[in-house]
């Protein structure tokens, strides 16, 4: 009825991403500058942190988009996994073949071959993991030691994790501080301001049609 009402041809607030009604405030775009950062400095952890609805998954959506043709990209979007389950779902991401009973060695070997070639190759390989506040200790841990790859410029494995507030608690703890050492840009996304959330509703009504003044 409300599409009617104001002339929209689509919904304007749909749950699913759509590139089309992206909208990137000064703090997004300083977030994606920071990602872009940490990328381009050829190693570590990169941790972009906000409360749910703050544009973490629209950023990352947006770094996808300008990334260099020579990125691999792993993206995990249920960290929920035990260590064997997160090295499965990387290879898989990666297109790495694994046998179905494989140990978490032989998947760890066959990481580590992987981006040894793509490395001599000149291609880069970076993994996404979103909601990474979700992620037990001892994945976390074996993240850590997954880059411990490297050669004398740079490591072969370069990690951004998305999460809530609580992933900067966890990484806190005393048993993951050398993980938290590693962590080369981060950013923290603060809520959206009233004009901010004003321009966004504006700019996600007109993408839908609308034509008009709404607020006065």
């Amino acid at each position: 009825m409300y599409q009617n009402f104001f002339g929209l041809h689509e919904k304007p607030f749909s749950i699913a991403p759509d590139p089309r009604y992206l909208y990137m405030t000064d703090q997004h775009r300083e977030a994606l500058a920071h990602l872009l950062f940490g990328i381009g400095d050829e190693g570590g952890f990169i941790l972009l942190t906000g409360d749910i609805g703050t544009g973490k998954t629209t950023i990352c959506r947006s770094l996808l988009n300008q990334l260099p043709d020579n990125a691999d990209i792993a993206f995990i979007v249920n960290p929920r996994l035990s260590v064997n389950e997160l090295l499965q779902s990387i290879c898989d991401e990666l297109g790495i073949a694994y046998a179905e009973n494989s140990s978490i060695k032989v998947l760890v070997d066959n990481l580590n071959q992987f981006l040894l070639e793509s490395y001599a190759s000149g291609r880069n390989t970076i993994l996404i993991i979103d909601e990474a506040q979700n992620l037990a200790d001892e994945v976390l841990e074996q993240l850590r030691l997954l880059t411990n790859l490297e050669t004398s410029e740079k490591k072969l494995l370069q990690l951004i994790l998305l999460g809530q507030p609580e992933l900067n608690d966890k990484l806190a703890q005393d048993n993951l501080r050398q993980l938290a050492q590693r962590v080369t840009a981060r950013f923290h996304l603060q809520p959206l301001s009233f004009e901010e959330t004003t321009a966004y509703i504006k700019h996600r009504l007109h993408i839908a049609g609308f034509r008009g003044e709404l607020f006065s």
